[in-house]
């Protein structure tokens, strides 16, 4: 799939999902390049007498959601229930994840999970039988090197995830640091995933198991849409 074809599949991917949001819905709005089509989607459907409220999930998130028309709001306000989110994923196998490519998947998972539905947006080089793809763990920043080591202990490969515009590490909008952790295949994502998060140090990890309700598949003709 070429760069075209696949930005036209998260495109139409974005749209479908948009597409299923009840007027007067609390929405968790998702980060990363699919999840935007489906805000900027949805703020075509505002503009066309859509009434809904969005919890975006980064910095990125608000400022697509604002430039969209969006009306945002809080997991406060809300009584941190939320009718739906839309995301996307770095790669999902069934209902389970790996998100935390844009380094933003402790709020997204605190808004993904606070959501009756999770809505999955992604292209077909997200799909994969078994997840495989590196495990963005946040730390804080005094527990990466005692997190790197339990990541090495539980057969993992941590890698501090640099920024790309300056010199150093990426820091998230928590302020805090991202290890990327390479497993390999994660044949048991749920056990992994209470290993990583019982460890000291560690904010949050980027395996959602068992979230998906419903995945949008887009292509470079269709979406297809199923329930994991």
């Amino acid at each position: 799939m070429n760069r075209s074809d696949r930005e036209a599949a998260k495109r139409r991917a974005g749209e479908s999902a948009a597409a299923t949001v009840a007027d007067g819905a609390r929405v968790g709005l998702g980060s990363g390049s699919t999840a935007a089509h489906a805000v900027r989607a949805l703020g075509r459907e505002v503009e066309a007498g859509l009434d809904v409220l969005g919890v975006p999930t980064s910095f990125q998130a608000r400022e697509v959601a604002v430039e969209a028309g969006v009306e945002l709001t809080t997991l406060d306000e809300t009584d941190g229930r939320l009718d739906v989110a839309i995301d996307g994923a770095d790669q999902f196998a069934g209902p389970h994840l790996v998100k935390g490519g844009g380094g933003a998947h402790a709020r997204e998972k605190l808004v993904d999970t606070a959501a009756d539905r999770l809505v999955v947006v992604v292209d077909p080089t997200k799909e994969a039988d078994v997840l495989d793809r590196p495990v963005p763990v946040e730390v804080l920043p005094d527990a990466r090197a005692p997190v790197a080591a339990a990541v090495r202990e539980l057969d993992g490969q941590p890698e501090l995830r640099r920024a790309e515009a300056k010199s150093g590490p990426l820091v998230t909008d928590n302020g805090n640091l991202v290890l990327d952790c390479d497993f390999g295949a994660m044949p048991d994502p749920g056990g992994l995933a209470r290993d990583l998060a019982a460890l000291p140090g560690v904010v949050e990890h980027g395996l959602f198991v068992d979230a998906a309700d419903a995945v949008h598949l887009g292509t470079e003709t269709d979406v297809s849409v199923f329930e994991p």
